[in-house]
């Protein structure tokens, strides 16, 4: 590892405050003082990102962080309180440095976010003025903190890619960019380390290397489906739900995996998606997207095919209803590139 357990902790803290996961801030913050932070460095961090995350998330964070101090002086343990927070002298000009320092970050080029002039002033002045001029934290753990929370919020792609390309301009190595999804797996969630993996990719221009992923603690992955892989591109797994009962079938479709082209007769198939996303599609009809809730009813005898976005792994319950005697699946030719390709 390139980056110290110090930007170790920075990270999870950073993305432990984004989620709003106050017990598992708690020990990032208690290890981070471990790994070498000081209070005033995970004030800073936790002050700064009330910018990114709202000041309900960033008020409850450094409230944790007030807990944790003054449990830790009660314990007679030692707090280290570390380097002053600055205090901008009456010559200090706010907009100025700002838009110093926001320039450097998009990599030389001016921002103008004309657009919203009164927006534009606020990141200016307030966030990389006021805010990044204290030096309390380095500009470059101040990206590093940044990128962690980000990857944490839903929905923010954009701004990631912007905030990744802004941590190699401050300072940050691409070595040590290239080691937090490791440690946001490793502690946090899967689906945050996707999310900077598929943003560095982007930068890099290349496609990303993995789909997005589902979290298996809520909707088990189950077994290789072995007995009926030969009706499948790619790999599914099957978990039964009360299999005693006949009760539902949880599937779990990896990136780009779907089913070949099949027909029930005599029974009605219904298709619930609980995580992921996904496809469903009746031959001669327009393919339907899967989110989690979409509930979709099979008739009998109508020929269709379901499985994964390209990008995404894909988790439905699956079970049979109005079934009639001489029920039975019939397997036809499988989905190909050309038609399932088309989906986005």
């Amino acid at each position: 590892m390139e980056m110290t357990k110090r930007q170790q902790s920075l990270v999870e803290i950073a993305a432990f405050e984004a989620k709003g996961d106050m017990a598992r801030l708690e020990s990032a913050i208690n290890e981070g003082l471990e790994n070498g932070l000081t209070v005033n460095e995970i004030k800073e961090a936790l002050s700064q990102l009330y910018a990114y995350t709202g000041f309900p998330r960033a008020l409850n964070a450094l409230g944790v962080l007030q807990h944790v101090v003054a449990d830790r002086a009660a314990g007679g343990e030692e707090v280290p309180e570390g380097n002053e927070l600055f205090v901008m002298p009456e010559s200090f000009n706010a907009l100025e440095k700002g838009t110093e320092v926001q320039t450097r970050l998009c990599g030389g080029k001016p921002f103008d976010y004309s657009f919203a002039p009164r927006m534009d002033y606020f990141l200016k002045a307030h966030l990389f003025g006021d805010v990044f001029v204290s030096d309390v934290l380095s500009e470059a753990d101040r990206e590093v903190v940044t990128v962690s929370a980000i990857s944490a919020l839903e929905g923010c792609h954009p701004q990631l890619v912007s905030h990744v390309g802004g941590a190699l301009n401050m300072g940050v190595t691409k070595a040590r960019l290239k080691e937090i999804p490791g440690i946001l797996e490793d502690k946090v969630g899967s689906m945050e380390a996707y999310r900077v993996r598929k943003a560095l990719s982007v930068l890099q221009g290349e496609e990303p290397a993995e789909g997005a992923p589902v979290d298996f603690k809520v909707w088990p992955k189950g077994e290789p489906n072995t007995a009926y892989a030969r009706y499948f591109i790619g790999n599914s797994y099957l978990a039964p739900m009360d299999a005693q009962n006949g009760g539902p079938v949880n599937v779990t479709f990896e990136p780009r995996c779907r089913n070949n082209w099949h027909v029930h007769h005599h029974s009605v198939q219904v298709l619930i998606a609980v995580a992921g996303r996904g496809w469903y599609q009746e031959e001669g009809k327009e393919a339907v997207e899967m989110k989690p809730g979409t509930v979709i009813a099979i008739p009998a005898g109508v020929k269709h095919w379901h499985g994964a976005a390209k990008d995404s792994w894909f988790q439905h319950l699956t079970y049979t209803t109005q079934v009639g005697e001489g029920a039975s699946n019939e397997w036809l030719e499988p989905v190909t590139d050309e038609v399932y390709g088309k989906l986005e």
